[in-house]
C-alpha cells in the first residue's frame, strides 16, 4: 500500500503523487527549446520531485535528451578548488549511471575521456561538457543542479559566467542544451560580489503550491487504493488552510488516513479533520521549524508580518523590499491577488502568532476579577457550550483592569498588542476547555478570523485594529459573508482603539442575517503620569 510521502523525492511506486502535468509540460517545453531556468522556492515543496520526473520524461522522449543531476547541498564550505573536484567526482558518477539505467556502453573514447576528466575551475568545467557533448551520440544534454545555493561564494561567479558563455553558443551545438538551477535562494541573492549578474539569460520558472484539484486528485489515489472516501467539505477545508503547501498537504493527509485509526469503511469527516488540524497546528514538524527559524533571522519580521495582518490598507507586495523579499524566498509570505503581502496559509499565520506570542505576558493574573474566580470553565453553560459573549466581555473588562501595563507585554509592538492578547487569551481557554482553535483566511489586509471549536460547535471572532467608521462597519459585513460561508449563526467582532481618545462600545445587531456581537476596545497609551508636568 502507497502512502503520503514527507521526506526526500516522492517516488510514485511508494507514495501518492500530484502529477503536476500542466507545471511538467510548461517546464519540458522550455527545456526543449534550450533555456536556462531557475527554479527557486521554499523548502519542502516538491522541486526535487518534480526536475527529476522531468528529467526521466525528457530522457525517454524523441530525440532523448541526456540528463545529468548535479547537488551542491554538501559544498558550501568548500574551496574552489575543492569544489571543482566534487563536481568531476560527482559528473562522473552521474554519466555513467545514465548509460546503466539505458543499458548501453558508452563508447571506448568516451570512456577513455571520462577516466581521464579534471576540472580545476570553471572554464575548464566550460571545455570539459564542450569535449564530453563531442562525443555523444545524443548531444542535447540537459543539467538540472539541485541545491544550488550551497555553491561555495568564491566560485559562484566564474560558475555562472561560464554557463551564461556556453548558452551564448549557437542553440544547434550548444555543449548544454538546457539547464536548470534549483534552489531556495534567488541567484541575485546569492551576494557574490553585489554586481548584474553574469546569470541574465536565466528564464524565471515558478512552481506554485498545489490547487484544489491537485489535493483532491491525489486524495482520490488514496480513495481507489484503499476504498475509504473524503467528504468534500474535508478537501475544501485541508487546502484552505494549508492552501497547496505540498509538505503539509501530505501530513494532513497523513495524519487523517493513518493517525487517526478511522474504519477504513466509514468516510473521514470535518469531525476526523477537526481533530487531524489540531493535531498537525500543535506538533513541531521540520517544516514549522524551519517557518520559525526563518521569521526569527531578523527582528524587523515580526513587525512586519503584524502589519501585514492588522492594518486594512496592507503592505504592497515588491521583491525590491529587502524584508518582502527574504520573507517571500522562505514561503512566509505570498502576493494576493491584489498586488499586497499575504501571509502564506493560515496555519503559518498561527504559528506566527505562537512565535511571537510571549510565554508569559504578565497579566494572566488580570484575567479573572474576584468574583468569578480562577478558572475559564465558568464560561461554559450548563449544556456545555461556550459561553462567548460573557468571554469576551471579560476580555475587555480585563484589557480595562490592566491599563497601560499592556503596553509593557514583552518583545510585542504596541500597536499590536491587543490582538496579541485576546489570540493568548482564547489560546489559554481552549486548551482548559479541550477545544482548537485556529486562524481561518483571509491571511492578510486588516483583518484576523480566529475560529474556535468546542464539542463540534464553532465560534468565530474577527479582530481588527480602529482605522475609522468605514472600516469598522465594513470589517461587521466581512464577517457576516464569513458566518455565511461557515454556516454559523452569530459571529464576534473585536477592534482595537489605539487614539488617543478612544470611544468603547459594545453592540449587538443583525447584519445581513446573522447575529454579530461588536466591540470596540480602547488600548491605553501611555501611564497616567506621561505627559504631565510633575
Amino acid at each position: 500500500m502507497k502512502t503520503f510521502g514527507l521526506r526526500g523525492p516522492v517516488i510514485p511506486e511508494k507514495h501518492y503523487v500530484v502529477p503536476r502535468t500542466a507545471e511538467l509540460a510548461d517546464f519540458i517545453g522550455r527545456m526543449k527549446e534550450g533555456r536556462y531556468l531557475v527554479i527557486f522556492a521554499p523548502r519542502q515543496t516538491g522541486k526535487t520531485t518534480f526536475f527529476r520526473r522531468a528529467l526521466e520524461i525528457l530522457s525517454a522522449e524523441e530525440p532523448p535528451s541526456f540528463p545529468i543531476e548535479l547537488n551542491f547541498e554538501e559544498y558550501a564550505d568548500f574551496a574552489p578548488a575543492d569544489f571543482y573536484g566534487a563536481v568531476t567526482e560527482e559528473l562522473r558518477k552521474g554519466i555513467q549511471k545514465v548509460f546503466q539505467e539505458r543499458g548501453e556502453v558508452p563508447a571506448e573514447a568516451l570512456t577513455q575521456f571520462l577516466a581521464n576528466a579534471k576540472i580545476i575551475n570553471n572554464v575548464s568545467m566550460r571545455i570539459f561538457f564542450e569535449q564530453f557533448a563531442s562525443l555523444l551520440d545524443t548531444p542535447r544534454i540537459a543539467l538540472i543542479i539541485d541545491e544550488f545555493d550551497n555553491i561555495p561564494q568564491e566560485a559562484v561567479q566564474g560558475f555562472l559566467h561560464s554557463l551564461r558563455r556556453i548558452y551564448h553558443a549557437d542553440a544547434d551545438t550548444r555543449c548544454l542544451h538546457s539547464v536548470g538551477i534549483v534552489g531556495v535562494k534567488n541567484i541575485t541573492q546569492l551576494n557574490y560580489d553585489n554586481s548584474i549578474s553574469p546569470f541574465n539569460i536565466q528564464d524565471q520558472f515558478a512552481l506554485p503550491n498545489f490547487t484544489l484539484a491537485q489535493v483532491q486528485e491525489l486524495l482520490e489515489q488514496y480513495t481507489a487504493e484503499v476504498g475509504q472516501p473524503f467528504e468534500p467539505e474535508v478537501i475544501a477545508a485541508l487546502h484552505r488552510q494549508t492552501a497547496g503547501q505540498p509538505f503539509l498537504v501530505n501530513r494532513a493527509a497523513q495524519i487523517l488516513t493513518e493517525e487517526l485509526d478511522v474504519p477504513k469503511s466509514e468516510p473521514i469527516t470535518l469531525a476526523h479533520w477537526a481533530k487531524a488540524h489540531a493535531e498537525l497546528l500543535e506538533e513541531d514538524n521540520v517544516n514549522f521549524a524551519h517557518l520559525t527559524t526563518n521569521i526569527r533571522r531578523d527582528p524587523r519580521f515580526g513587525r512586519f508580518l503584524m502589519r501585514v495582518t492588522s492594518y486594512d490598507e496592507g503592505v504592497r507586495f515588491s521583491l525590491r523590499n529587502e524584508i518582502i523579499d527574504e520573507l517571500a524566498t522562505y514561503g512566509v509570505i505570498a502576493k494576493g491577488a491584489d498586488g499586497m503581502c499575504e501571509i502564506a496559509n493560515p496555519m503559518y499565520h498561527y504559528v506566527i502568532l505562537q512565535v511571537f506570542e510571549p510565554a508569559v505576558n504578565g497579566l494572566e493574573q488580570e484575567y479573572f476579577c474576584k468574583d468569578i474566580g480562577d478558572s475559564f470553565r465558568g464560561y461554559l453553560t450548563a449544556t456545555g457550550d461556550i459561553a462567548m459573549e460573557r468571554l469576551l466581555d471579560n476580555f475587555r473588562d480585563f484589557i480595562a483592569r490592566a491599563g497601560f501595563r499592556i503596553l509593557q507585554v514583552p518583545a510585542l509592538p504596541q500597536e499590536y498588542v491587543g490582538q496579541h492578547l485576546l489570540f493568548a487569551y482564547l489560546d489559554n481557554f481552549v486548551r482548559q476547555v479541550h477545544g482548537t482553535i485556529h486562524i481561518e483566511v483571509p491571511t492578510g489586509r486588516g483583518r484576523m478570523d480566529v475560529l474556535v471549536t468546542h464539542n463540534l460547535r464553532k465560534y468565530i471572532v474577527e479582530t481588527k485594529i480602529w482605522q475609522g467608521e468605514q472600516s469598522y462597519q465594513l470589517g461587521k459585513r466581512q464577517l457576516a459573508a464569513y458566518l455565511k460561508l461557515e454556516g454559523a449563526l452569530e459571529g464576534y467582532y473585536v477592534v482595537f482603539d489605539h487614539r488617543l481618545e478612544p470611544v468603547p462600545r459594545v453592540e449587538t445587531e443583525r447584519v445581513a442575517g446573522f447575529t454579530i456581537r461588536s466591540y470596540v476596545i480602547p488600548v491605553v497609551q501611555a501611564r497616567p503620569s506621561e505627559g504631565s508636568d510633575l
